[in-house]
């Protein structure tokens, strides 16, 4: 009696050692792919900024320039003086002066909030201000200009003053020593018996002339004090008045909606990288044939591209490809689809009359919600069946089961549809874990899997789906034609070089 041998379950497929752990060019299509999200976010940011400008109109608005004169001026001032001038600007003090002139009982911490200052150069200041009208409008900003053109020159004269007194003091102080000097040497006697005193008498006439010189300077720095500020006070003045600020409504449109475009995009972009890493479904062949543990036989365009007339030779010769696959085979074949239930259920169905065009065939519906057996069935389709009813069709019909593997499947059921399979899978649908998860089912369930059929490729993956020395599966594609041997039939498969075939359930039987 020969033992039954049971096969060993491929262990779930890993990544290798050295993969990275960001691979760019799946992160890139995986981004492409989600375009309907960052286009979706780009328009919205358009419509929104474009809706802003005729929703939410500016309120009226002035602006002036004053011109402002700085005692420190030197041409390599990198803007600092102007910066204070911005600084000092939002100050309660020059906003209590411009509401004092106006005769407004305004808060300046909240008038503050209404206007605004910019350098333009070293010496230019504009003012732009806001109002509920456009005389209200000008009217703040000539008074806010008055409040800090008066501010200024009142400061600059302050510090004019502080200096040209302190200057004075000064010389006033030298005048009381160089009184003493003069008195030191009107008393000193025109001879003196000693040795030291023409020395002493001496020192005191230097004294005397250097505090000369220095009364001198202290009284003229302190007239040039007084006559610069004349200088900085003509200097400070308004050179541009008062005026509104016309928008424009479609200038205005076209700007934020520009402005809105960008930041959709770039918002849409971030999300759609961020939910690639995070989600982890696999997109390219390559991908999805490791995880899976088989090849990619064919690909099918997805969504409304199926429907389109370039792919109907594309899916004439998909079903013409699978046709070859079922015929080979002499157990039953299902189709289990991933992500695309409608594509697969049109594609059993093409499958389903070009098998009947030489033998009587079932189709077995296993997809949830009963997607084919329920339907009007055309003239010339062939009988469609339930799961359930599985068991009454003739032996003599080929069967072909169409199933899910879709989360929420029932595992034990798929043997039922067929003990060789046809995975029909949507890029990007199943994540890792559960592409996994479904490779390690099919082999629990002895379904061995004849080739994977990826719709809704990227139409710029030129990666390989070919699986050279994965786990051990089915041929893809290549004749299984049924032997006899001592009266029980038997599929003899051809495998390829140095992969081990899976018995099937006569084998465990014998």
């Amino acid at each position: 009696m020969t033992p039954t041998t049971t096969p060993a379950t491929p262990a779930t497929p890993e990544p290798s050692p050295g993969a990275p752990l960001l691979d760019l060019q799946t992160l890139v299509v995986s981004v492409r792919r989600r375009r309907r999200l960052w286009c979706s976010l780009a328009l919205l940011g358009l419509l929104v900024g474009a809706a802003a400008a005729a929703l939410l109109p500016p309120p009226p608005t002035a602006v002036t320039k004053v011109l402002v004169a700085h005692e420190a001026d030197q041409p390599n001032d990198p803007g600092t003086l102007i910066r204070t001038d911005v600084a000092l600007l939002h100050t309660t003090r020059i906003a209590g002066q411009a509401l004092r002139d106006l005769d407004s009982a305004q808060d300046p911490e909240n008038f503050m909030e209404d206007y605004e200052g910019l350098g333009v150069t070293n010496n230019l200041l504009q003012i732009t201000v806001s109002g509920d009208s456009d005389a209200e409008a000008v009217a703040r900003a000539q008074a806010l200009a008055d409040a800090f053109v008066a501010d200024h020159v009142r400061r600059i004269r302050e510090a004019a003053d502080a200096e040209a007194t302190a200057l004075l003091a000064q010389r006033d102080r030298l005048r009381d020593e160089l009184t003493g000097v003069n008195r030191a040497i009107e008393e000193a006697p025109a001879e003196s018996d000693g040795p030291e005193s023409p020395a002493d008498l001496e020192s005191l006439f230097a004294r005397r002339a250097e505090l000369t010189s220095q009364i001198s300077e202290f009284a003229r720095r302190a007239t040039e004090a007084r006559v610069g500020v004349a200088d900085l006070v003509s200097g400070t003045q308004i050179v541009d008045a008062p005026r509104t600020v016309r928008h424009s409504v479609p200038r205005t449109a076209a700007t934020n909606g520009a402005i809105g475009l960008v930041l959709g995009l770039v918002l849409g972009l971030s999300l759609a990288a961020v939910t690639a890493v995070v989600a982890d479904r696999p997109v390219l062949r390559r991908d999805i044939a490791a995880h899976l543990g088989a090849s990619v036989i064919a690909e099918a365009p997805g969504g409304p591209r199926w429907r389109r007339r370039r792919a109907r030779s594309a899916r004439s010769r998909l079903t013409a490809t699978l046709a070859r696959t079922v015929r080979g085979a002499a157990e039953p074949v299902s189709l289990l689809e991933l992500g695309c239930a409608r594509g697969t259920s049109a594609l059993a169905l093409d499958l389903a009359r070009t098998l009947a065009a030489k033998e009587p065939v079932v189709v077995v519906d296993g997809l949830p919600g009963r997607r084919l057996a329920d339907r009007r069935p055309r003239p010339g389709d062939p009988a469609v069946v339930g799961d359930e009813d599985a068991g009454d069709a003739p032996s003599r019909q080929r069967r072909l089961g169409v199933g899910s593997v879709a989360p929420g499947t029932a595992w034990s059921d798929l043997r039922h549809l067929g003990t060789r399979t046809v995975l029909v899978v949507r890029a990007g649908y199943g994540s890792t874990a559960w592409l996994h998860t479904v490779a390690r089912q099919l082999a629990d369930q002895r379904v061995t899997v004849l080739g994977v059929v990826l719709t809704d490729p990227d139409p710029l993956d030129r990666t390989d789906g070919t699986l050279w020395d994965g786990a051990p599966t089915a041929p893809h594609g290549h004749e299984t034609r049924p032997t006899r041997r001592n009266g029980t039939a038997r599929s003899a498969e051809r495998l390829p070089a140095g992969a081990a075939r899976v018995p099937d359930g006569n084998e465990e039987a014998r």
